[in-house]
């Protein structure tokens, strides 16, 4: 009897450090398949790969409208003052460059467009942490941005300039009213996303008041801050082309506005295209060489793109 009881306990004890040896194993596999989960495989992306999936798109897309374009010129389907060959607009750009005024023209008008944009981050963020933080606020000015983003840019051009003038300030006023709402509207938003878990684990860390401000809301509302950044220099730049356009004097330049509504005057469509053009290259390399950069940052540091 002794002996039975003796073997019974010896399994129960093997069994129960096997167990334990068990759980250890699934433990480890566990801890082993999060870490894969977590660990971002890396690679440098080849020159070709990159040429190819990158370069390679616009270019034909570029090439394909060019193509449609002098076909449509060839078909005669307009007389040729109102649809120039792409020729006549290429030989606009070679004239403007040998004249020395081409970047001139981009210059003038992106200059404009960088500094009016950073006035309206200066006065846009402070104001839209505080329309999304004081409930009063909010109540009080948040339908009044809400409304000043639906209202057309060109609208407070004749305003400014019978306020300040045909002057650089009266572009300078048309931007901030047109870009100061959507870059205020854009962190509001990404403040009403943070998770109210992440303010309590700040302030139970001591995070309050603007330090709370600076490293718990900030961070977390990033994604929706960075939408209306990128929204406010799209208003920004329409409105300083429409005020270019509208408000032309020699005092203020040559910007792509003028250069646009210069060609209007002038019946000259190869000049109006190159303008148009121009606009057009300016926008997408401001996309290309600030926000898209910082789209991937943000979202590589919260997980959701894989470094290439």
């Amino acid at each position: 009897m002794g002996s039975t009881e003796t073997t019974v306990d010896k399994d129960d004890r093997a069994s129960g450090s096997n167990g334990s040896r068990g759980d250890g194993h699934d433990l480890a596999g566990l801890e082993a398949g999060l870490d894969a989960l977590d660990t971002v495989h890396t690679r440098r992306t080849p020159l070709r790969e990159t040429l190819v999936q990158k370069v390679l798109p616009p270019v034909i897309a570029v090439a394909l409208v060019l193509a449609v374009w002098q076909i449509l010129v060839w078909a005669k389907v307009t007389d040729t003052y109102k649809l120039p060959p792409p020729g006549d607009v290429w030989q606009e750009v070679v004239n403007a460059w040998d004249q020395g005024t081409l970047l001139d023209y981009i210059w003038t008008s992106v200059s404009r467009g960088l500094l009016g944009f950073l006035l309206a981050l200066v006065i846009g963020t402070p104001l839209g942490l505080l329309v999304a933080r004081v409930r009063f606020v909010r109540a009080a000015i948040g339908p009044i941005l809400s409304g000043l983003q639906s209202l057309p840019s060109v609208a407070w051009v004749p305003p400014a300039v019978i306020w300040l003038g045909l002057n650089d300030s009266m572009m300078y006023a048309v931007i901030l009213l047109g870009a100061v709402p959507s870059i205020a509207n854009g962190l509001v938003s990404g403040v009403d996303q943070v998770p109210p878990l992440f303010l309590r684990a700040g302030r139970t860390l001591g995070a309050t008041g603007l330090r709370g401000t600076w490293h718990i809301v900030m961070p977390a509302a990033l994604p929706g801050y960075l939408a209306g950044l990128k929204q406010g220099w799209a208003f920004s730049w329409r409105s300083l082309m429409a005020a270019e356009i509208i408000a032309s004097s020699p005092d203020l330049g040559i910007g792509l506005g003028q250069l646009l509504e210069a060609g209007r005057t002038n019946s000259s469509m190869s000049q109006v295209f190159l303008a148009i053009f121009l606009i057009l290259l300016v926008g997408i390399a401001i996309d290309l060489l600030i926000f898209s950069p910082l789209e991937r940052r943000v979202l590589r540091g919260r997980g959701l793109l894989v470094k290439s």
